[in-house]
C-alpha cells in the first residue's frame, strides 16, 4: 500500500509537470459527458466501479462542472471488521453534517466479522469537476440513493466480551446518503484526478472512500438504550487507477 501511494504521488507530480502550467482549456460544448472505469485496492478488499456522468460546465471560463450520473460498484473483501453501523450509537451526535465531525462512541461498538463480504451496489451520483488546464482535470463524487445486492456469508459476532457465530450475514438492500454515519447501504465516494492522453481517453487516479453495510439475520447487538441493532459497517480507504471516455 505504501508503495501504491507513493506511485499515486509521483504519476501525479509527473502529469503536472509534462503538460505545464500555461496549458489551456478550450470546452468544445456546454456538457461534458463520460464513462468510468477504476479498480481500487486495501487491506484485504478491493472495489472496481463503472460509472457514467453529465455535467454541466459553469462559469466565464466553463471550467467548473456539476452533474449527475449513476455507478455500478463492486466491493469484495476477506474476514473484514463491520461494526456498528447506526450514528446514534456509532457517534456522540447524529445531527446531520455535524456528525462528520462527532466523536466515536467505541464503548457502543460491537463487531461483526464477515468472512467473505462480497457487494454489487447500483447508485445514482452527484458529481464536481475542475479543469486546470486542457489535459488535467480534478474532482470528486459521491452516491446518493440506490441499492445494493450480494453475498449472504458467514460471520463471527463479537458482543460484550463474547463470541458467537453468524451463519447468514447479508448486504443492506438500501442505500442512501444521510451525511456521515447517517447513511444508510453502501455508498462510494472518490477524489481523483485525469490526465487525457487523447481527445477522448483520459487516465485516472483515485483516493476511494467507501461504506459497505451488512446486517446480520440471525443475531443482533443490545443497545444501551435496549433496542436491537443488526446493522454494521465497514469504511473502507483505498487507493487505485481507472481510465476515462468521452461520450
Amino acid at each position: 500500500m505504501a508503495a501504491m501511494k507513493h506511485l499515486f504521488f509521483v504519476a501525479i507530480l509527473s502529469l503536472v509537470c509534462v503538460n505545464g502550467i500555461n496549458a489551456q482549456y478550450n470546452p468544445k460544448s456546454k456538457a461534458n459527458r463520460f464513462a468510468d472505469f477504476t479498480a481500487t485496492v486495501g487491506n484485504q478488499e478491493g472495489a472496481a466501479a463503472l460509472s457514467y456522468v453529465y455535467n454541466w460546465r459553469l462559469g466565464k471560463n466553463k471550467k467548473l462542472e456539476i452533474g449527475i450520473g449513476a455507478r455500478l460498484t463492486s466491493y469484495l473483501g476477506t474476514k473484514k471488521d463491520f461494526i456498528t453501523a447506526p450514528a446514534r450509537l456509532a457517534r456522540s451526535t447524529s445531527v446531520p453534517f455535524l456528525v462528520v465531525f462527532a466523536a466515536q462512541e467505541e464503548q457502543n461498538f460491537d463487531t461483526l466479522v464477515v468472512q467473505r463480504p462480497l457487494t454489487f451496489s447500483a447508485n445514482a451520483t452527484v458529481n464536481l469537476g475542475y479543469n486546470f488546464n486542457s489535459r488535467l482535470y480534478g474532482g470528486f463524487n459521491i452516491d446518493l440513493v440506490g441499492f445494493t445486492v450480494g453475498r449472504t456469508t458467514s460471520g463471527v459476532f463479537k458482543s460484550n466480551g463474547t463470541t458467537t457465530t453468524e451463519p447468514a450475514a447479508k448486504p443492506s438492500a438500501f442505500n442512501l446518503l444521510l451525511t456521515g454515519d447517517n447513511d444508510l447501504g453502501s455508498l462510494n465516494s472518490e477524489f481523483f484526478l485525469k490526465y487525457k492522453i487523447s481527445s477522448r481517453v483520459a487516465l485516472k487516479a483515485v483516493y476511494q472512500f467507501l461504506f459497505v453495510e451488512y446486517k446480520t439475520t440471525t443475531l443482533s447487538q443490545t443497545a444501551p438504550d435496549g433496542t436491537s441493532v443488526n446493522r454494521f459497517r465497514n469504511k473502507s480507504n483505498q487507493f487505485g487507477l481507472g481510465v476515462s471516455y468521452a461520450l
